[in-house]
């Protein structure tokens, strides 16, 4: 790596610096398992790979839509405010989330220890550093791990919609962060373990794209984008 060729790094933040995209897909599971037992016995079980190929990486609420669209199911969307025991888009997305706060809550999270020594070397360089992350809980997750104070410039769920940016495989979050962070997409560097977030990387052209394979797959990761892959992040040492 020769970092002198870039003015940021643009980090996913759950499976890339912290392992609460294992917490996501037990949630997602335990979400759409029991939805589907309920209301469509006759489907497949939901599996790993469905979370892969329909949720990971995206808005919550479009993880949902891509999943039920896989399925042929139909539900009305739904608004934000919806509970999560509501039969809408909305709603099951929210019982998710409610799933997540809660596994979080209970076990707490810790930075990959690869991506904290990246994350730490590349601030002693005074490289500029974001977040970025369909996630509405970056935030918290940032501060339970002990990295919130890396990254003064965080686009979340929450900034994608006030902002009406549309989520991966969209490009539009990370050209949103490489404007705050001041430069251009060609001299930033995206880093993302979601095949929607290397779609990403690659339709706003950024400089690098860099896949880190934590089970979506080496390959899959650079078909869909990804300009090179890691098995973690302490490989760009």
């Amino acid at each position: 790596m020769d970092w002198n060729e870039f003015d940021a790094v643009l980090y996913d933040l759950d499976g890339v610096l912290t392992p609460t995209a294992l917490v996501h897909m037990r949630a997602w599971q335990q979400m759409f398992s029991a939805y589907l037992a309920e209301h469509h016995p006759d489907q497949p079980a939901y599996t790993d790979d469905d979370y892969f190929r329909w949720v990971d990486g995206k808005p919550r609420y479009a993880g949902v839509r891509s999943f039920l669209a896989s399925r042929d199911i139909t539900l009305p969307e739904g608004a934000s405010t919806d509970g999560p025991d509501e039969l809408t888009v909305c709603g099951l997305g929210n019982r998710k989330n409610l799933t997540f706060e809660s596994i979080l809550a209970t076990e707490g999270v810790t930075a990959y220890p690869g991506s904290r020594a990246l994350v730490e070397a590349l601030a002693d360089r005074g490289m500029h550093q974001a977040v970025v992350s369909s996630s509405r809980n970056a935030p918290e997750v940032l501060r339970a791990a002990g990295l919130i104070d890396f990254f003064p410039t965080i686009v979340d769920g929450v900034v994608a919609a006030d902002r009406h940016l549309a989520g991966k495989p969209a490009p539009d979050t990370f050209l949103y962060a490489a404007e705050l962070v001041d430069t251009r997409p060609a001299r930033c560097i995206v880093v993302e373990d979601a095949l929607s977030g290397v779609q990403a990387g690659r339709a706003g052209r950024f400089g690098l794209v860099i896949g880190v394979d934590r089970g979506a797959g080496a390959q899959a990761l650079l078909d869909h984008g990804a300009t090179m892959v890691v098995a973690d992040l302490d490989e760009l040492l």
